[in-house]
């Protein structure tokens, strides 16, 4: 057979280049992608009693446990909104969060096995974390429009405004910035293992530098600044505006939060496409 001739149907080679992100072959294996997804949400829960279950009994402990110690004890301001509406509404978004980026942080250490021995876009890996992530924020976001439907025609405490079609964007903006983080972490874990113990503290203290337990106008003047510095501020001020209608959020602030995310979502791909070709030599 003439050499000259042959076509090849895949062609694994090596790229150098910072920016070599072949965007058609990640679309190319996006049933791959699926795949994980479903074996996430499958695997994760087949071996438990009640199974998905736990995605409503996971918030509402959690709801619970806040009203109790910031609800009563602490006695944090809501802005104006019933307890229960506000602390789910940061609880589903910042679980979703806190779950992506802890997963993908992950992504090299816990998949090293099967990166070793298959060839697949090693980001089609972190993508399916944040995919799959939002099957469980389905099911808690579920419960939330119960009890914002609740309150807004029984009580008529909170009062929704066109602000909710904004809710895409929100889950849009979540995403990459728990994957643009999780990826630099797990970048840089491969070589630095100290790095997984300060991220699971990390994220722990984040939550406070997060209006999760409490809404930003109950801070003092001189700490809005910093909280504002915090990209998930405007994404969680604007979910609590649309839904609750009460909350101290710009607009201008979640421009902010767009423009910072995208930055780190592109440099945390572009570490993440550098490491992934050598990071079996040391993880």
């Amino acid at each position: 057979m003439d050499s000259n001739n042959t076509t090849w149907t895949e062609e694994i080679k090596a790229e150098n280049s910072l920016m070599s992100i072949n965007f058609k072959e990640l679309w190319h294996y996006r049933d791959l992608l699926l795949m994980f997804v479903k074996r996430d949400f499958i695997t994760f829960y087949k071996q438990t009693i009640l199974g998905p279950i736990w995605f409503f009994i996971q918030p509402i402990l959690t709801m619970a446990i806040y009203l109790i110690l910031f609800g009563q004890v602490a006695k944090l301001s809501t802005g104006g909104a019933p307890k229960i509406a506000f602390y789910l509404s940061g609880i589903i978004i910042w679980n979703y969060f806190s779950d992506a980026l802890t997963k993908t942080s992950n992504v090299f250490k816990d998949n090293s096995v099967m990166f070793g021995k298959v060839y697949f876009p090693r980001l089609i890996m972190p993508f399916s974390i944040v995919v799959s992530g939002l099957m469980k924020f389905a099911i808690q976001f579920g419960l939330f429009i119960l009890v914002v439907l609740y309150y807004t025609f029984v009580h008529q405490l909170i009062h929704p405004n066109w602000w909710i079609l904004a809710t895409p964007l929100l889950i849009m903006l979540m995403a990459g910035f728990a994957l643009g983080l999780g990826m630099i972490f797990s970048s840089l874990t491969t070589k630095y293992k100290d790095l997984t113990f300060l991220l699971t503290f990390g994220i722990q203290l984040f939550m406070y530098a997060t209006p999760v337990v409490y809404p930003l106008s109950a801070l003092p003047q001189k700490y809005k600044g910093i909280v504002m510095a915090n990209p998930l501020t405007g994404i969680f001020e604007c979910f609590r505006h649309g839904y609750l209608g009460s909350a101290d959020f710009q607009p201008s602030s979640l421009i902010t939060s767009t423009v910072s995310i995208a930055v780190l979502l592109a440099v945390g791909i572009i570490i993440f496409n550098k490491v992934e070709k050598s990071f079996m030599d040391t993880v």
